[in-house]
């Protein structure tokens, strides 16, 4: 039996602790919530976790990388921004999912036929906390965007209504969104 088969074999214990561990940067009241409750609109947070891990663990079993892993990850990612995490905390739950499944298949990894596929799966899973963390930067970087659009905004309208008549640039001369232009 090939490591694939063992993960698929395993899957749904190892997506259930995975999904323990997501949820452990939470408060054990949200945790709570966030396992019971399952209608994605009561439940955004736990719903978005819950598929965008699953997902996640179905796009590591394929043989090539995947153009939607970094996707799945954006989700999660995003309300995880949202929500002022550190990108430690934010990320802690990908490096999980190696330490559950060396628990779930114990020595099994160690036999020399599944070695080798497990050497290849654990970079598989370094590759996505590095996904991971652009994903959530990238998301930080929006949110962050964002709160300066909106505080430009207000600070033009507020000028506006003093009778200041200034509008506030969107880009300066040799700056672009808050960094140098080098051209």
């Amino acid at each position: 039996m090939s490591l694939k088969d063992l993960l698929i074999k395993n899957k749904h214990a190892i997506l259930e602790k995975w999904f323990d561990i997501a949820l452990g940067v939470y408060a054990e009241q949200g945790q709570t919530f966030f396992k019971k409750q399952k209608d994605r609109f009561a439940n955004p947070v736990g719903h978005t976790t819950s598929e965008g891990i699953e997902s996640i663990y179905d796009e590591l079993l394929k043989e090539t990388e995947s153009d939607k892993l970094p996707l799945f990850l954006e989700n999660i990612m995003k309300i995880r921004a949202v929500q002022d995490f550190s990108a430690s905390d934010a990320l802690s739950f990908i490096p999980g999912l190696k330490r559950i499944i060396r628990e779930q298949l114990g020595s099994i990894l160690l036999q020399k036929e599944i070695a080798e596929e497990w050497a290849a799966f654990e970079s598989k899973v370094d590759r996505l906390a590095l996904l991971g963390f652009d994903a959530y930067t990238n998301s930080r970087q929006r949110l962050f965007d964002s709160r300066v659009n909106e505080v430009r905004t207000r600070a033009a309208r507020l000028l506006k209504m003093a009778g200041i008549g200034y509008d506030i640039p969107v880009e300066e001369k040799g700056v672009k969104n808050g960094k140098a232009d080098n051209a």
